[in-house]
C-alpha cells in the first residue's frame, strides 16, 4: 500500500474508528498505551486490506488489479 493510499484511508472516519478501538484492544494486551501512529502503522499492515474489500469493494478491485498488471519492462537476465 503506498503512502497515498494510506493517507486517503486515513481521511476516512471509519478507518480512524477502527484504528481507535485497535489501539484500544493492542493496548489493553499489552498493558499500556501503544498510540495512535503505532495503532495505524500495524491496523494498515494487517487489516485494511481486508476492510477494504468489505467496506469499499470497487476501491479494494482497482487497488489490487494494479498490482497484478504485468510490468511492461523486460525481465532481467
Amino acid at each position: 500500500m503506498t503512502q497515498e493510499e494510506k493517507k486517503e484511508l486515513l481521511r476516512d472516519r471509519r478507518v480512524v474508528e477502527e484504528i481507535g478501538r485497535h489501539q484500544w484492544i493492542e493496548s489493553e494486551k499489552l498493558g499500556y498505551d501503544i498510540g495512535f501512529e503505532q495503532a495505524a502503522e500495524d491496523w494498515l499492515e494487517r487489516f485494511s486490506k481486508a476492510w477494504m474489500r468489505y467496506h469499499m469493494p470497487k476501491k479494494a478491485k482497482d487497488a489490487s488489479s494494479k498490482k497484478s498488471k504485468p510490468s511492461s519492462k523486460p525481465a532481467k537476465s
